[in-house]
């Protein structure tokens, strides 16, 4: 201890007297640990963290996966969830849940707040395996016959922050779609819902409604078993219903099985490719870090070469002169692990900001929160760096020879293989740091090209407003009235060009649920038809959105009036009325096809106007067949407004804030936001990768610049009795200059090539982590070499220029 303790002051003393050496150390290490740990974090709770319930190796989820189509969890109909319960042989217990992501809940007198719902069976916390933290748990006996439970749960940190942890909250109220409901218990404190990242607060029994669906698999199960028997159950409930069931879709569908110890599948699905990605990413950063500190170590190390040598012909054994090394590099990473893990906890905030912006969160606060793996993780970091950086040093401590040691100090430099070593560390920079850049550059070209993806719609300058109407008092023609002159008076806002009011935007969602038509002219065989979706909107909506209107005419107030009018796009003229003028065609939804309930009458619609494509929930997604109806007409009052501006969306919310207050006294803007940020939001995990990658490849390059810069430094250090020499003998500063730029070029040039090598080595792998990337083009490896070059060239410019300063006479004197 006494010998480890002089180690620790004496490395202390170094990294005093070399502070700046000292700092781009730490700092380097901090980034480094502190990029590699964030994103672990982010991969661990999205992708490992199993559910703190019983035995979470056993629970499986049910998907939902159509051709040509991304597999979803849900819902299921409650038919299907009790014959797949009732009638399997692989599950000890089914169970499910759905979510209301803004249930307004209040408790005696306060104020309603928006809060995580989610609906469960009785036998939820069963099936779990839970116990209560307080009270008890909802179940079977909690469910009257009308299916609408009057109890609930409430979550443990619902029950802090909220209700104070008052012991006497067992048998108080809460209020729920303003029906009373008695809390009964609050769940364990390590549960917080199977949604991964997402906080549930309260738990409400109810049967009869649509799940996710959350099995146990029997003992001695296999995943592959289980999925084999849902398949044939499908298939059976298919056949029961084939009367009543009339989506010819429904036969393509497939059942899918998926591992739930770690959480439901949707996000890991959205986000578990582009966290590898990253995690890779990252992991190369890491390698860059320690390959930097190593030659920043080797390179001072080479300058202590005296005083090693003196050291060991003292006495010093080199185990010695190795343990020291190694306490110095230790230490460095110590000291970067610590600024690694504040870093670490902010960049945690910063994804989570990224990731909650996804349409997946929307309305959500997504918990990614550091515990004792993450630690552990950061703790390896820490000694797995420390041990990496400083092994090459501490070999070279070990093979320093006292007198060779202080014969070669006279020639002024270090043995030809610790040369090259170093410049083979820096190589590996280079290397690492193209990958980087190019990474970068590639990323964001990708998110570059689909930010400008035709969308069918103009995604700028669009500010939308949303309302909540529900608890208002207004009867709908007093709302329609209303929704009219504000209308009107927004449109007299000199910095508004048009606006208009729908149920929500194309990437909303509102291809989510389709009808069946029967179309004037046109008869479908059943296997088909085609469900086409409903939207309802108002006046100006395809101007304010820039829908472009290809032929017919828009909607007007007058249309309230008037017999029923529809508006359709493309994609529905193709299908319906191929190669025929849709304007004047009538329309029907075809009411005897079991769709789900629905508006209106039977009464047909004539169509008056056909638009363009405009994409749906989905960027990559071909466009639906679209159905639009004046909101105004059917008597839709929905919430949204749309404004197209001249100017910065933003900057005219408040303008608007004050209308509505003016003409919707009672009525609240729950959210104003754009539409770019909306379309942002459905491209998440470009939009990670790209950012991360971007700051990851300047930091690679400014690691690979420190590098370059401190081999070359020491190599003008060592060579300035040689630089006196030349100079002496009438060698000119400029071919000083070219000599020390020589030996940067040479190192980097060999460094393009490894990293070219690393590149094309990667592209497929990136290409099967990343749909829709594109790597033809040779854009981005030309930037990376580009920006490799331009960095080397400025780290080598202190260097060459310290070295046609040299005097001759100096440099001579220099021993």
């Amino acid at each position: 201890m006494h010998v480890l303790l002089n180690d620790i002051r004496y490395a202390l003393r170094l990294m005093r007297r070399s502070p700046g050496f000292t700092a781009v150390a730490v700092l380097s290490l901090a980034l480094g640990i502190g990029a590699d740990t964030a994103i672990y974090s982010l991969f661990y709770t999205i992708m490992l963290r199993q559910l703190p319930v019983a035995h979470p190796e056993q629970l499986v989820e049910f998907l939902q996966k159509d051709p040509g189509e991304a597999r979803t969890g849900g819902y299921w109909g409650w038919d299907k969830y009790e014959h797949f319960r009732d009638h399997n042989h692989v599950f000890s217990a089914v169970t499910g849940m759905s979510f209301d992501n803004l249930a307004s809940i209040r408790v005696d007198g306060s104020d309603p707040e928006n809060l995580i719902l989610e609906i469960v069976p009785g036998n939820y916390f069963t099936v779990l395996g839970l116990k209560p933290a307080i009270g008890r748990l909802t179940g079977p006996e909690d469910i009257p016959v009308n299916g609408d439970g009057t109890v609930v749960v409430v979550s443990w940190s619902y029950w802090t922050t909220r209700l104070h942890r008052d012991p006497g909250v067992l048998g108080k109220h809460i209020w729920y779609q303003d029906d009373p409901k008695t809390i009964i218990g609050v769940a364990p404190r390590a549960y917080t819902g199977p949604r991964v990242g997402v906080r549930t607060d309260i738990w409400m029994p109810r049967e009869k409604s649509s799940l996710s669906i959350l099995a146990r698999l029997k003992p001695g199960v296999t995943l592959k078993q289980a999925q084999a028997e849902m398949t044939v159950l499908y298939r059976s409930w298919l056949q029961q219903n084939a009367t009543s069931n009339s989506d010819p879709k429904a036969q393509l569908t497939q059942v899918e099985a998926e591992p739930a110890g770690a959480g439901l599948a949707h996000v890991r699905d959205q986000y578990g490719k582009p966290l590898v990605l990253l995690m890779i990413v990252v992991g190369m950063l890491l390698l860059l870090t320690c390959i930097n500190m190593a030659s920043m170590l080797l390179a001072q190390s080479a300058g202590r070469q005296r005083e090693l040598a003196v050291r060991v012909g003292l006495g010093a054994g080199r185990s010695r002169l190795v343990a020291q090394m190694l306490t110095e590099s230790l230490l460095l990473s110590g000291a970067g692990t610590l600024g690694g893990i504040a870093l670490a906890y902010f960049g945690i905030g910063v994804l989570a900001k990224i990731m909650a912006s996804s349409r997946a969160f929307e309305h959500i606060d997504i918990e990614v929160q550091p515990d004792l793996n993450l630690l552990l993780f950061t703790a390896g970091m820490a000694m797995l760096t420390g041990l990496l950086f400083g092994a090459a040093p501490a070999w070279y401590a070990f093979r320093t020879g006292p007198a060779s040691a202080l014969r070669q100090t006279g020639r002024g430099g270090d043995t030809r293989f610790w040369r090259l070593f170093g410049k083979g560390l820096v190589t590996m920079q280079v290397a690492l740091s193209i990958f980087l850049v190019t990474a970068a550059a590639v990323f964001l070209s990708h998110l570059t090209r689909l930010r400008n993806f035709d969308l069918g719609f103009r995604s700028d300058h669009v500010l939308l407003v949303t309302l909540d109407p529900s608890r208002s008092g207004y009867k709908p023609p007093q709302l329609a009235s209303l929704y009219q002159e504000l209308l009107t008076r927004i449109e007299t806002i000199p910095q508004v060009r048009s606006a208009s009011v729908s149920g929500c935007t194309p990437l909303q969602g509102c291809g989510s649920g389709g009808r069946y038509l029967i179309a004037e002219g046109h008869v479908d065989r059943h296997e088909e038809r085609m469900l086409t979706v409903v939207t309802f909107v108002g006046p100006r909506y395809f101007e304010t959105l820039g829908i472009p209107l290809i032929a017919g005419r828009d909607f007007t107030l007058p249309d309230a009036r008037r017999p029923r009018v529809a508006i359709v796009n493309q994609a529905m003229a193709r299908h319906y009325f191929s190669g025929i003028d849709p304007i004047g065609k009538h329309v029907a939804i075809d009411r005897d096809a079991k769709t789900g309930g629905w508006f209106g009458t039977d009464q047909p619609y004539e169509v008056v106007g056909l638009v363009g494509d405009a994409k749906a929930i989905e960027l990559r997604d071909p466009p639906y067949p679209t159905m639009y109806f004046d909101m105004f007409q059917e008597n839709q009052l929905l919430d949204q407004f749309e404004l197209r501006t001249t100017v910065d969306p933003k900057s005219v919310a408040g303008t608007v804030r004050r209308m509505v207050r003016d003409v919707l006294k009672t009525v609240p803007v729950t959210e104003v936001t754009t539409l770019a940020d909306q379309v942002d939001s459905n491209i998440v995990p470009e939009r990670l990768i790209a950012t991360l990658s971007k700051f990851f490849g300047c930091l690679g390059a400014t690691l690979a610049g420190i590098g370059l810069y401190g081999l070359l430094a020491c190599a003008v250090a060592r060579r300035i009795n040689e630089i006196g020499i030349r100079m002496a003998l009438g060698a000119t500063a400029s071919r000083v200059s070219r000599l020390v730029l020589r030996d940067a070029l040479g190192t980097v040039c060999a460094g393009l090539v490894a990293g070219l090598l690393i590149v094309l080595w990667s592209r497929p792998l990136a290409e099967s982590l990343l749909s829709d990337l594109k790597l033809q083009s040779t854009v981005p490896l030309a930037i990376g070499g580009g920006a490799m070059i331009g960095v080397a060239l400025l780290a080598s410019y202190v260097p060459a220029r310290r070295a046609t300063r040299v005097d001759p006479m100096v440099a001579l004197r220099h021993e």
